[in-house]
């Protein structure tokens, strides 16, 4: 019942993503991105984190790549 419950969790995360990457600016978008793999963190198991922070890694590369004028770097 708990690898059940980390399955419709993992799904669910990767869900929100998917749609904060369709509807959200970029910023926005990273902000969502950090805050969900925060509170992933607490209830996922490791090995579904590190799925998700994978996920979430080429979702973001994505973003940089359908966007990419808005991705100057800033340099201090």
């Amino acid at each position: 019942m708990v690898e059940k419950l980390d399955k419709v969790l993992l799904t669910t995360c990767k869900e929100l993503i998917d749609d904060a990457k369709l509807g959200c600016i970029d910023m926005v978008f990273k902000d969502l991105c950090i805050e969900i793999l925060a509170k992933a963190k607490l209830v996922l198991p490791d090995e579904q984190f590190e799925e998700l922070s994978s996920y979430v890694s080429e979702r973001l590369k994505e973003k940089l790549i359908s966007n990419p004028r808005h991705h100057e770097r800033v340099h201090v």
